[in-house]
């Protein structure tokens, strides 16, 4: 990181994306094979893939004793009492730092080093934040205090589901994608508190379960983990009760094994919910760079809260349709219950949902990452220096355009086709595999391949 005067990027959090946009790439070319991509794996998958081949119960075991580490009581402790630690820092730094953003260590490590940080780190190792949630801990010790059994007062209605953090994650992204002042970091530091404070009620009444499904940030870690190589026997299971908040993570009875991938998003049941948390994360990413086009730059005004919330609103609504209205039309054309299929292939919309993530949010994260660690080194504005990173500024060099545009492309397309997979290994399942059924699909597929990529490259 180069030497710089104070970093100045109060424009970058103003807008959730903040990735390059000189990127040395023909849209057209790239939409056209995007599309090609993804239509071309499902030919090939119907030819060659004939019988499920992603098994839940598959995957070699780890060593006894490495099994043993990422399982101990001591290693979620520690865990814990960190995460609760930086919680804690970055809400005293939100209120009592710097007042300008581009000075605030905290809304950078919100909306930059945690917000986007969460998806690799639930990627490659798993629901790490249903492990360390900070808000699991205030919760063990708030039941303490009141003397209130830690599974509440209230069973949790199952229905419920994911659609708590369904909503959550819709309020998030308005917030960080249209609301106004959402940068100021007073603003930051009253959101998390009170986030904080509602989860924190609705769990102390309907106990520890409530977390599984109606905290946003854990449920978004928890559903991204189902990609992850690393997992238990048996592949994800949705909305099981977490150990207590001093124990081994949930699950642990299960062996962890090594995996592929997909294996984790083959439930093949409905769980309430989680459509309408993957249509957030694959509608407001896709929102996100609808915004940069040139088309809605010459005539929306980028600073109207209405227009923004109307669009964001109207892009989730289109993927949500989009995506039950094929799969409706494949139960008719299959003879399959219509209404059952959206809720059990939900589940491989989360690569899609990865990839969009990636392709808007990896510039972001190599390049604005950078302002977290830079401005760690002096958090409360007082002249401290603690890491020599004073008057450095980010490195623009890591992420080059070429880089960003390979990246960005590549991650749509093929989070797409490890959607197809997933959905093609599923329908494989059902007793009526007619490829019939998979067309309307496919179909899908590839027309959120091509608008993805159009949204991507059209600025």
């Amino acid at each position: 990181m180069d030497a710089a005067p104070r970093v100045h990027a109060r424009h970058v959090l103003a807008h959730g994306l903040g990735g390059r946009t000189d990127l040395p790439l023909d849209a057209v070319a790239a939409i056209a094979g995007g599309g090609i991509a993804v239509a071309a794996s499902f030919l090939a998958l119907t030819l060659a893939w004939k019988r499920p081949r992603l098994h839940p119960s598959a995957g070699r075991p780890l060593p006894p004793a490495l099994a043993r580490a990422l399982d101990a009581a001591a290693l979620t402790r520690a865990g814990r009492v960190l995460a609760l630690a930086a919680a804690a820092f970055v809400v005293a730094v939100a209120f009592a730092g710097p007042r300008a953003t581009g000075a605030n260590l905290a809304p950078w490590a919100l909306y930059v080093t945690f917000w986007v940080g969460l998806v690799p780190a639930s990627v490659l190792l798993g629901p790490v934040w249903r492990r360390v949630n900070p808000l699991r801990t205030l919760h063990a010790v708030l039941c303490a205090a009141t003397r209130t059994s830690p599974a509440g007062r209230r069973a949790l209605p199952p229905r419920l589901g994911y659609w708590p953090a369904a909503a959550w994650l819709t309020g998030f992204v308005w917030l960080e994608l249209v609301a106004p002042n959402r940068s100021d970091p007073r603003v930051v530091g009253t959101l998390i508190l009170a986030y904080a404070a509602v989860n924190l009620a609705l769990a102390w009444w309907f106990g520890r379960d409530w977390f599984t499904g109606g905290d946003g940030f854990e449920a978004y870690s928890t559903l991204l983990a189902r990609m992850c190589p690393l997992g238990r026997r048996g592949g994800a299971a949705p909305l099981q009760r977490p150990a207590p908040a001093t124990g081994p993570p949930a699950g642990s009875t299960r062996p962890l094994v090594l995996r592929t991938p997909l294996t984790g998003l083959m439930t093949g049941t409905a769980e309430p919910g989680l459509t309408a948390a993957a249509c957030v994360l694959i509608g407001s990413t896709g929102f996100d760079g609808l915004t940069r086009t040139t088309y809605w730059r010459d005539n929306v005004d980028p600073s109207s809260v209405p227009a923004g919330t109307l669009g964001l609103a109207a892009a989730i609504a289109a993927v949500a349709a989009l995506y039950t209205a094929a799969l409706r039309l494949s139960g008719r054309l299959t003879g399959q219950d219509s209404a059952a299929l959206p809720g059990r292939f939900a589940a491989t919309l989360l690569p899609i949902a990865l990839g969009y993530t990636v392709a808007h949010y990896f510039s972001f994260l190599v390049l604005e990452g950078q302002t977290t660690f830079i401005l760690l080194g002096d958090p409360f504005g007082t002249g401290l220096d603690l890491f020599g990173t004073a008057g450095n500024r980010v490195d623009h060099d890591l992420a080059g355009p070429t880089l960003t545009a390979q990246v960005q492309v590549n991650a749509i397309v093929l989070g797409h086709i490890a959607g197809t997979v997933a959905a093609h290994d599923l329908a494989l399942r059902s007793p009526a595999r007619a490829l019939r059924g998979q067309l309307p699909i496919a179909a899908v597929m590839i027309a959120l391949t091509c608008a993805g990529l159009f949204a991507l490259l059209s600025g």
